[in-house]
């Protein structure tokens, strides 16, 4: 088993409180790196996991784990735990795992979770829609569906977000959040494989050729995965095909480096508004 094998890797660093005397990591903990790959995995899906499978009408539960030994972790190593869904059955789905040291492949694994109803701990068929997305998944198509339109037609979705994250989340004023702009400005809004919305922003009206993004948001379980990136460059792209030579947007200050690695520069002293620290950043098309 290789690298090449899989397309799902999750990044770990091993901790002191994770190794024994000979600073060889406790066999235990190698379940714990598998079950936090499964995490993420789900997060690659776009999947927000409670409130999917609540959708899904059920739950995973597991059934059997083996681990193969082949060399050992050490305190300090940095890990690739790869994960992939070898198979899906009737009610059961089996996962593969492997944890490499650069690309030496230290251990392998096997998960087997069945598709269950979370009241009767009975299995229930796995859904059509999620067996879609798992194999879509490692055949490498993409798990969400950027949609550009106009408040009127976007607006539901795009609201339900920005009220989750913003009004909910970070206790901004319900008045604040939602302006008259918005029915002016074209809106993004990803959707994952179930339909449902993870992610917005908007793009509004460019004054002298200039854009601006705003209400930039992702639902909180599934930042870090990319969703914001894709609904940044849709609307970056849309901004380069109505002609505007520039991006302009009111970046939170916790969220800088992440508009830094997509190519903006902040402009100007740090402010406050809406009770949180923004920096101006901008952007050339």
């Amino acid at each position: 088993m290789t690298r090449q094998d899989f397309r799902f890797f999750h990044p770990l660093r091993v901790r002191w409180a994770e190794v024994d005397m000979q600073k060889i990591v406790f066999n235990a903990h190698y379940l714990m790196y598998f079950d936090t790959a499964v995490t993420d995995y789900w997060r690659a899906l776009a999947l927000p996991y409670e409130e999917s499978f609540e959708l899904l009408g059920g739950e995973l539960y597991v059934k059997k784990a083996t681990i193969e030994f082949h060399a050992s972790a050490r305190y300090d190593d940095q890990l690739d735990v790869a994960m992939k869904c070898a198979r899906i059955g009737t009610s059961s789905m089996s996962f593969t795992g492997a944890i490499f040291r650069g690309d030496q492949l230290l251990i392998t694994g096997e998960l087997v979770y069945v598709f269950a109803d979370p009241a009767t701990q009975t299995s229930k068929p796995v859904p059509p829609e999620l067996r879609r997305i798992l194999t879509g998944f490692e055949a490498g198509e993409a798990m969400v569906t950027v949609k550009l339109g106009p408040w009127a037609e976007l607006g539901v979705d795009a609201d339900r977000l920005r009220k989750e994250v913003f009004v909910h989340e970070q206790g901004v004023p319900p008045e604040v959040e939602s302006d008259e702009a918005d029915n002016t400005s074209l809106h993004a809004v990803a959707y994952n494989g179930l339909g449902q919305p993870v992610a917005t922003g908007r793009l509004l009206q460019a004054v002298a050729g200039r854009a601006k993004i705003g209400r930039m948001a992702v639902t909180r379980v599934l930042r870090g995965s990319g969703l914001g990136r894709e609904v940044l460059h849709a609307l970056m792209g849309a901004a380069r095909e109505r002609g505007d030579t520039g991006i302009r947007l009111h970046a939170q200050r916790s969220a800088e480096v992440f508009y830094n690695r997509l190519g903006f520069q902040a402009e100007g002293e740090p402010y406050v508004e809406a009770g949180i620290t923004h920096i101006d950043m901008v952007s050339e098309l």
